[in-house]
């Protein structure tokens, strides 16, 4: 059976147990500040278990995309070096929300794993959780019961707390769970150890291949345990693991999910995959399992970048290109040609990568481009420390190859042994310590548990309609976040937009009889809205009037309407394929990014401009309809790719002609309210993308006052009403008088290293030359050295200067004595140089410079690096 089939019979068997088959939603999470990716089958439907959101259907069923590169056996660097382990998977999952329970749940993954997938009864076992009195839980002799209906006494196997009782995190919905483990072992093996005894021994062969989660309690900040009103279902098969078990391979990556993207990277780079644990077979390994983890997060509208979670992808992609560098020998892009032949393997479950493929394509390809340059300086980099290193690399220097280049510590260790030198691995293991505190200091969100105040479950926006009314508070707690401290508040019905979509949450205040708070933010915690404010009254149980702030909605909306605008004219004057790859609304500026892959010209911006503004002055109706999804793309409308939406959908229009999307922020009802439109800057964010941003309203009212005030200025002080000629002038008059400057200057520097090798000291058979110079550059030091060269032969010159206070030193070695190896410049300045002036430096054999803040010690460098010549000699 193949995989997708495979895949198939999962989804249908649930159906025919009345399960509703969802999509998966994205694996970048929106409106949840806890979490980065999607890490698991349920987190899609957190708000349910909590709570916050009545289930359209009690019985759900999906294969959810995963991302996991941390905590337990998800150390990034190793993934790869087994062979049943990844950063992206697929979670196949069943859920009941408050239907059936464990009864149903035990019998039907009995019946799909025997009856269906028809595995080995014999091999199977089931683990069920042994209570725990720390919480006062009993064993759980409700599936014990259950399991005893389908197997043996002997294969239902009792788990600890660790095993079988699920969390969701350190607070939140959890519960016992039993787990349905696999002896994949040959006859022979199984005959020498019960399989019995290797469950949840970390054996590669005795795996879990499903949980079956019971979810029941509400974990409270204090550690107790509160009783959920219903009860669920939470189920996760990992999908890898199980297509290893039913096409009975021994790893993941021989399975057919992974082997045509191998096979595909074998011709590629003209090498063979053997399995093995060659570094060879890791990075083939690495390589399969990586690429669906970028493309994927990409399509999903997830750039890399340097922060959050496109620090993560980066991270990810750069291993990749790690491996393929250098235990492939490939020294060109590799990962981009991996993009068709994937999106087409996945078009029939994901098919948002096949939709984009071109755009994922290129956004790899630039990135790998870019890093393969890193890796090449990195090599430089790692040269200069063995050069210098004395016995070891320390855990600093493999620390700055690490975060800074990329490399792994398997890659320093290896180019360290050839060298024969150690690598200070405590000190670099202090070092990514000190990195993850400083990330988790950064990230830390301390929360209270809720304070309830009213039993109403619902928290419903009415801010489309009013931005006055009077509400009641469902919950409040306490938020505390890098030393600062403040409350979020729920309430029953709310005026105020969360932020999302890229539009920015609203402002205003909340009335609680005569105090008045303000709202200084709003934002979505998965469903929930949350007000931030910064203090609460004693008495959160009477009415509260909320008002937004009208003036800021009324310039966001400005924004928010333009942006569809501004989206619809890219597509119009630059093609089809531009598609929203992220935007800010507020109400002071609009920024939105898109796809397109070169500099969007003047011209070009000039004629969006202008159909913005056209579709302004023409006094369009917003029209702003609720309907089902499939009929709003039916009309054309156009969504996010990276977006979860419902069964209906808010639709925007603005022409049917011209701009119809689907959107949840808040929108003028005509455009001419919009006023005017104007581009500020465009400009490159990412390999791919662009940026544009833009005023509407009375910020670009303003900002063309400015403009215009700025013109009438600059005619003024050039006496001219065409300053553009007088600029122009100015520029050619400029340009000539830096050619005479430049002129002067080389003669000057000419002969100030004519009377230095006149002043030439003779060491041994070469010259040595030294001086502390008035000069206005380090650049000037490095020209009188060049200069040096035409008037000496063999001969050894340290340049010094203080250059507004900081010392500059240049060491200039002949190219004679540089090519026999006998003196090394970049060494000196180093290792004898940089530490006297209490700086940096480097450079070439030839030529290095140094910085530094001690600019009484120019002499002693000067007199220190004369002495390490002389003892050469």
């Amino acid at each position: 059976m193949n995989a997708n089939k495979i895949r198939e019979e999962f989804l249908r068997f649930f159906q025919s147990k009345q399960h509703n088959i969802v999509d998966s939603a994205p694996i970048v999470v929106k409106n949840d500040p806890t979490l980065l990716f999607t890490n698991a089958g349920m987190n899609q439907f957190k708000d349910i278990f909590l709570g916050n959101k009545e289930p359209q259907n009690p019985r759900v069923v999906n294969s959810q995309k995963c991302l996991r590169v941390s905590g337990k056996h998800n150390d990034l660097e190793e993934v790869g070096v087994d062979t049943y382990h990844h950063t992206m998977f697929e979670m196949l999952g069943n859920w009941s929300f408050g239907d059936y329970f464990k009864k149903e749940a035990i019998a039907w993954s009995w019946e799909l794993l025997t009856d269906v997938y028809k595995l080995d009864k014999d091999r199977l076992y089931v683990t069920v959780f042994e209570g725990d009195a720390t919480d006062g839980l009993p064993v759980d002799e409700e599936s014990i019961q259950e399991w005893k209906k389908w197997v043996a006494p002997d294969r239902i196997l009792m788990g600890n707390k660790k095993d079988n009782f699920w969390e969701m995190g350190d607070t939140g919905p959890c519960g016992p769970c039993t787990e349905i483990h696999v002896d994949c072992r040959s006859d022979e093996e199984r005959a020498a150890t019960p399989g019995a005894e290797l469950v949840n021994a970390d054996h590669p062969q005795v795996i879990e291949i499903w949980n079956n989660v019971f979810i029941e309690f509400n974990r409270l900040k204090d550690g107790s345990l509160e009783q959920l009103p219903a009860q669920h279902v939470d189920t996760g098969m990992g999908f890898e693991r199980l297509v290893r078990v039913l096409q009975g391979k021994t790893s993941n990556y021989d399975t057919d999910i992974f082997s045509p993207t191998i096979e595909q990277i074998a011709k590629i780079v003209g090498e063979k995959y053997t399995g093995s644990d060659s570094k060879e077979d890791i990075a083939f390994r690495v390589l399969a399992d990586h690429i669906r983890a970028i493309a994927f997060t990409i399509a999903d509208g997830q750039l890399p970048s340097n922060t959050g979670a496109g620090y993560v992808i980066r991270r990810i992609l750069r291993r990749a290109v790690r491996y393929y560098y250098s235990y492939l020998n490939y020294k060109q892009p590799l990962l981009h040609q991996l993009i068709p032949d994937l999106a087409k393997q996945f078009e029939g479950i994901f098919p948002e990568l096949k939709a984009q493929t071109d755009f994922v394509s290129k956004v790899i390809r630039e990135e790998e481009e870019a890093f393969l340059r890193t890796l090449e300086r990195g090599l430089q980099r790692i040269d200069d420390i063995v050069q210098s290193a004395k016995g070891e690399i320390s855990g600093k220097d493999a620390f700055e190859l690490y975060d800074t280049f990329g490399f792994p510590m398997d890659l320093t260790r290896l180019i360290a042994s050839e060298n024969d030198l150690e690598v200070n691995e405590m000190e670099f293991n202090d070092e990514m310590k000190k990195q993850k505190d400083r990330s988790r200091a950064a990230s830390v969100l301390d929360t209270d548990d809720w304070m309830i105040i009213n039993d109403s479950q619902t928290s419903r926006f009415v801010g489309y309609e009013d931005l006055f009314i009077t509400t009641n508070v469902v919950k409040c707690r306490k938020v505390e976040t890098k030393g600062k401290k403040f409350y979020q508040i729920v309430l029953e019905e709310t005026p105020f937009y969360a932020e999302s979509g890229g539009q920015v949450g609203d402002k205003g205040v909340l009335r609680f009889g005569e105090e008045e708070f303000e709202v200084f933010d709003t934002k979505k915690e998965n469903e929930l809205i949350l007000h931030y404010v910064k203090s609460i009254p004693q008495n959160l149980n009477q009415p509260v009037t909320a008002q937004v702030d009208l003036t800021k909605r009324l310039h966001t909306m400005y924004n928010h309407s333009a942006t569809h605008l501004l989206h619809a004219a890219l597509k119009e004057v630059l093609g089809s394929h531009v598609q929203q790859k992220g935007s800010l609304v507020s109400d002071e500026i609009l920024r939105f990014d898109l796809s397109h892959f070169a500099r969007i010209t003047e011209q070009e911006l000039k004629k969006v401009s202008s159909i913005v503004n056209e579709n302004i002055r023409e006094n369009i109706a917003v029209q702003i309809k609720e309907m089902p999804k499939e009929e709003a793309f039916a009309q054309g409308a156009t969504g996010l790719f990276g977006e979860k939406y419902g069964d209906v959908v808010r639709v925007v229009t603005i022409d049917p002609n011209f701009s119809v999307e689907l959107c949840g922020g808040t929108h003028v009802p005509n455009t001419s309210l919009i006023g005017m439109f104007i581009i500020t800057q465009e400009s490159a964010v990412a390999a791919g993308v662009r940026r544009i941003e833009a005023l509407t309203g009375g910020e670009a009212m303003r900002f063309v006052f400015e403009r215009l005030n700025d013109h009438k200025n600059i005619v003024e002080l050039l006496k001219n009403p065409n300053p553009l000629a007088s600029i122009e002038k100015l520029i050619q008059d400029k340009t000539a008088l830096e050619k005479k400057i430049e002129s002067l200057q080389s003669r000057e520097y000419s002969q100030i290293a004519k009377d230095l090798a006149q002043k030439a000291e003779k060491l041994g058979d070469f010259n040595f030359v030294s001086s502390i110079l008035e000069a206005d550059s380090a650049d000037a030091l490095k020209k009188i050295g060049f200069n040096l060269n035409q008037e000496l032969e063999n001969f050894v010159a340290v340049l010094a200067s203080d250059i507004n206070g900081k010392a500059n030193v240049a060491v200039v070695v002949s190219a004679d004595l540089a090519n026999q190896g006998r003196f090394d410049a970049g060494k000196i300045i180093k290792q004898t140089v940089a530490p006297i002036i209490k700086g940096g430096g480097g450079g070439q054999k030839a030529l290095a410079t140094a910085g530094g803040q001690n600019v009484d010690g120019l002499a002693e460098a000067i007199e220190a690096v004369k002495q390490e010549v002389t003892v050469i000699v």
